[in-house]
């Protein structure tokens, strides 16, 4: 049996498609000249639509948060589409981080909370050293203490994401939903998202990589390149 290719990270890829062509469709090429209202705004879902679709099939890997982005994708090219109240786009740019932020704190009661998925995990974490040497000083107690409360943080990230997603959605988006003039602002919805809201989450994330670190590396003596998980 072939086994599936190995998923690379391409941030730069994935920021053009995602992020700069569809903001460059909606702003430029939706006007009555050129694509349309509806034309610009199904070739400009189409980019982030298709690259996730892709995604998902080529690597044939189950990702819940890249199934909540091909879901948003949907959700928005229906409510411009069918023309709905734009108070919809604002619900659902909220929605998606908020259902995250939720999955997370609701994981935390299952065996397989999501924090050891984003977080603690073999492709970022040499996990089975680390919990070896957390039971050799008798730590494990300690550790999953401090795991929920990193998974407090991650879950607080979200939060700050969904508020954020509403008040940028509510400030930038009030024209008619099918409009030319809609499909502007919700290619500036696009472009201003990643900067005041998708890089400080990042940053969020990262300071609480940082945290769970320092908490492995307080109760083991491991490393930062001890803990890190080999590349292969």
């Amino acid at each position: 049996m072939k086994s599936s290719p190995t998923h690379k990270p391409r941030p730069l890829v994935d920021l053009v498609v995602s992020i700069v062509l569809p903001s460059f469709v909606l702003m430029k090429l939706s006007g009555e000249d050129a694509l349309g209202a509806s034309g610009g705004l199904i070739v400009a879902l189409a980019f982030p639509l298709g690259w996730g679709l892709f995604e998902l099939i080529r690597y044939r890997k189950f990702n819940f948060i890249a199934l909540l982005g091909l879901v948003s994708v949907l959700l928005t090219g229906g409510i411009g589409l069918f023309e709905l109240d734009t108070k919809w786009l604002a619900i659902k740019e909220a929605a998606i981080p908020a259902v995250i932020g939720i999955a997370v704190l609701v994981s935390t009661f299952t065996p397989y909370p999501l924090v050891k998925a984003l977080l603690f995990n073999p492709d970022i974490m040499d996990v089975e050293k680390i919990q070896q040497r957390l039971a050799e000083h008798n730590s494990g107690a300690a550790f999953e203490v401090r795991l929920l409360k990193a998974t407090y943080f991650i879950a607080g990230s979200f939060a700050f994401s969904a508020t954020m997603n509403y008040i940028l959605a509510k400030w930038l988006v009030t024209s008619p939903a099918g409009t030319s003039a809609f499909n502007e602002e919700l290619g500036q919805l696009t472009l201003y998202s990643y900067p005041m809201i998708a890089l400080p989450s990042m940053v969020m994330m990262m300071a609480v990589f940082y945290y769970l670190w320092r908490t492995i590396h307080s109760l083991t003596g491991l490393e930062l390149e001890d803990v890190l998980a080999a590349k292969k």
